[in-house]
């Protein structure tokens, strides 16, 4: 079975095809678009300009798709779509290829939960992965950790209580200068600079709780600069590494924490990485060896698997089709969405 994805949540414009076969299967093509430097200027994404963006490029990079996977339109077999979480705007767009596509053509829709794409951009690369499996799911928007005990079946443990690690990492470089994203600038800045030289606090240690909050180490980044600027004037690129470096480990280091207590205590077999700040390299090589030290495996997909695409989001809908769950064309798209909420409009249908 051949799955088309599209995803355009927020502001990467992706299609991917999914060829399925019994449990598993492979990506026979995989694009993303993304809008980095349209939204660079603004020092984030502008919903607006984002939705207006998909709208001009989601059929060329379908196209781009098809023609990657040496396919043509009608040898697609269904059409996978995020269809939330993200930017309402944005989800719209896609939503409404989608159900196009799928009603011009006669094939089955699914709509696809965001979260649950990210969870599968791991499984795409690792389909044995042991379970139960814990996995953490870090993004500008949501920071989660999440008991998986089967494929689509999920337990929220912990979950952000303010700023996710991506729009903290995003509003960090935004003030040490770093430009946008904030992610892999915050990571190439760290790499010069000497964590802990800058002294932060430690984001929401309380060891009762799984939740994650990095509103306050953003706050303490801002008061680090402000009194470096009062005491020194305009800081050198020497202290804002320094600084880039603290906040990193700060914020790694209670992701990292957290997880490794959830690990023991629900004595997983394994752990998974997912979402686009798994591709930092300081969260990467911290959660390697914290799993080694469990003796469990961790799995992290490849770079461009943790960016919004649309490969794990056709993989996510090729699963939730081998159950037989389709969409109706009442789809829409949902700004809010938890990954243990079933998607609206879609059901499973009964076979005689």
């Amino acid at each position: 079975m051949n799955v088309l994805g599209i995803e355009t949540s927020c502001d990467e414009t992706s299609a991917a095809v999914f060829a399925a076969a019994g449990g598993s299967g492979r990506l026979l093509s995989n694009v993303v678009a993304s809008q980095v430097d349209l939204h660079a200027r603004y020092g984030g994404v502008v919903p607006e300009l984002a939705s207006r963006r998909h709208l001009e490029r989601l059929g060329p990079v379908v196209d781009e798709a098809l023609e990657g996977a040496q396919l043509a339109l009608d040898a697609i077999d269904a059409i996978a779509v995020t269809c939330g979480p993200g930017l309402v705007g944005a989800l719209a767009v896609g939503v409404a290829a989608a159900k196009a596509t799928a009603l011009a053509l006669g094939r089955p829709l699914i709509g696809v939960n965001h979260l649950e794409g990210h969870v599968y951009a791991s499984l795409l690369e690792h389909p044995d992965v042991p379970l139960p499996a814990l996995v953490l799911l870090v993004s500008g928007s949501h920071t989660d950790l999440i008991l998986m005990t089967e494929r689509g079946r999920y337990e929220v443990l912990g979950a952000t209580r303010d700023d996710a690690a991506g729009e903290a990492f995003d509003k960090a470089a935004r003030a040490l200068g770093l430009g946008y994203p904030g992610g892999p600038a915050i990571d190439r800045a760290a790499a010069r600079g000497q964590a802990g030289a800058v002294r932060l606090p430690r984001p929401f240690p309380d060891e009762r709780s799984l939740d994650f909050s990095f509103s306050g180490l953003k706050t303490a980044v801002l008061r680090a600069l402000a009194k470096h600027e009062r005491e020194g004037g305009t800081p050198d690129p020497a202290w804002v590494a320094d600084a880039a470096a603290s906040f990193q480990e700060a914020l790694v280091g209670v992701l990292v924490d957290k997880t490794v207590r959830a690990a023991h205590v629900r004595r997983v077999r394994a752990v998974l990485l997912g979402g686009g700040v798994a591709a930092n390299s300081r969260l990467r090589r911290r959660m390697g060896e914290a799993a080694q030290a469990l003796g469990i495996p961790v799995y992290v997909p490849s770079p461009i698997l943790c960016t919004d695409n649309a490969g794990m989001i056709a993989a996510a809908g090729a699963h939730r089709l081998a159950r037989h769950e389709r969409s109706s064309l009442r789809l829409g798209a949902y700004a809010e969405l938890d990954l243990t909420d079933r998607v609206p409009e879609t059901g499973v249908d009964v076979e005689p």
